[in-house]
């Protein structure tokens, strides 16, 4: 039987699993369940929200709401989910906190109300924990400031915490972001709501459109257009944000866990109920499915019908041989959060992977490329890494270790899965990090594993 146990709170223990078996229900989509309490706080009346994660970041979100003039009440939900019922006063009716707006470890939360605070007129300090500190906001500046909004932070401008001194109405703007992101082209878009005139995101790759779909289901004429140099999303200033209940999808990103300890583990069959399966978040089922994943997809009705026009499924999957993959920049750029744990799976498959400009993993709760590596190379498998790129060589039969996940989610829950399958104990160190997304995630291993 896999054995999960804590021998104190900085570490918990793992031991191989003989077989993998059961249902999941995940947390709500950590990206979604954001931008949907940030959009109801700025939408007049009630909004309800069903199904939100109830992770650490997403209780960030909620709070800086609540400070700034939003009536937030939270219902406990199932699966590490809450409901929410939000009444707020809209954009124009709210307020400048007394204190700072604590973002905690949630770079979501710091881009995303950067934007919303550029368009509101008055001073509000964003800040975080020592992790989210160190986590760049460069790319967020310059295009909110070019917008109009003053802003100000540490160390040359590059560092939270972050001041911004906002202004109404902003300037309209037509930018292309060097680095393809969903959380700057959502912040810039935020932002472009409180702006005078079209403003206009260019990506040469699109990235999650969570904020155009939400925004749509809110009345929000929200334009995306396609052609061979990548996509422009566009919105008209003056926009008004509708008040709406919606119910978010389980986290793909969550459920990434899943799919590959399914797929690594030689006698598995575990069902995933209720996922999130948006074409631009979808890439880690069709990736692990080009491995040669067994991952069979269950469409759950219309995609219009929870409210946020997304579109859901039950995934089963099932023990499968993996293959080595070659990932460039732009597969990349559309499984960011997933590559740690795509790499546990190269590890498993037969060949060598290749993942390339993976850059943007430097800069998250961890430098992820290096987290990853080091880990990995722990449980035995061989990583090389040369810049931003990491080859992986496959077949590898793990041997339990200690691992750190340095206070990253990502990490924890990568290397935990790891365990299922390495020979002894794999131990992993700071394991409490999951619960910024995943608050269940250890008892959900415990329950499938026997």
């Amino acid at each position: 039987m896999t054995g999960v146990s804590a021998p104190g709170p900085a570490t918990v223990v793992v031991r191989p699993a003989a077989r993998l078996r059961g249902e999941l229900r995940l947390p709500g989509d950590k990206s979604i369940s954001h931008r949907a309490l940030m959009l109801a706080t700025l939408a007049v009346g009630e909004s309800r929200i069903a199904g939100a994660g109830d992770g650490a970041d997403v209780r960030s979100t909620a709070a800086i709401c609540a400070a700034l003039g939003a009536r937030i009440e939270r219902v406990d939900g199932d699966g590490g989910s809450a409901d929410y019922r939000i009444v707020s006063p809209g954009a124009d009716g709210l307020r400048a906190s007394s204190t700072d707006l604590d973002c905690g470890n949630s770079g979501t939360s710091l881009r995303l109300f950067a934007g919303i605070l550029s368009g509101l007129p008055f001073t509000s300090v964003l800040d975080g924990d020592d992790s989210l500190r160190r986590r760049p906001v460069t790319r967020i500046i310059e295009p909110l400031r070019s917008m109009g909004a003053v802003f100000h932070a540490r160390s040359n401008d590059s560092l939270p915490p972050v001041t911004v001194v906002g202004r109404t109405p902003l300037r309209a703007v037509d930018v292309a972001t060097p680095i393809p992101s969903a959380q700057v082209k959502s912040a810039i878009l935020l932002a472009g709501l409180r702006a005078d005139g079209r403003t206009t995101v260019r990506e040469s790759v699109a990235t999650r459109d969570h904020t155009e779909r939400m925004l749509r289901t809110r009345g929000v004429d929200v334009r995306s257009e396609a052609d061979r140099a990548g996509v422009a999303v566009s919105l008209e200033g003056g926009s008004t944000v509708e008040a709406v209940s919606e119910r978010v999808p389980g986290d793909v990103s969550a459920a990434a866990f899943w799919l590959v300890a399914g797929a690594i583990h030689p006698d598995a069959e575990l069902t995933i109920r209720d996922v999130g399966v948006n074409p631009t978040r979808r890439a880690i089922i069709d990736i692990l499915r080009a491995m040669g994943a067994r991952i069979e997809e269950r469409p759950l009705g219309d995609a219009a019908d929870n409210g946020v026009g997304e579109p859901m499924a039950d995934l089963v999957v099932r023990s499968s041989e993996l293959r080595a993959i070659d990932l460039g920049p732009a597969d990349v750029a559309t499984a960011i959060d997933e590559i740690p744990i795509l790499c546990l799976a190269a590890a498993l498959a037969s060949g060598t992977t290749t993942i390339r400009g993976a850059g943007e993993l430097r800069h998250k709760e961890s430098d992820r490329i290096d987290g990853t590596a080091i880990g990995l190379r722990a449980l035995g498998v061989r990583v090389e890494v040369d810049g931003d790129d990491l080859r992986i060589r496959g077949g590898t039969a793990l041997a339990g270790a200690p691992t750190d996940s340095l206070d990253d989610h990502r990490l924890a829950m990568t290397f935990a899965v790891a365990g299922l399958l390495a020979r002894g104990a794999t131990t992993v160190h700071r394991p409490g990090s999951a619960a910024v997304s995943y608050p269940g995630f250890f008892a959900d291993l415990e329950r499938v594993g026997a």
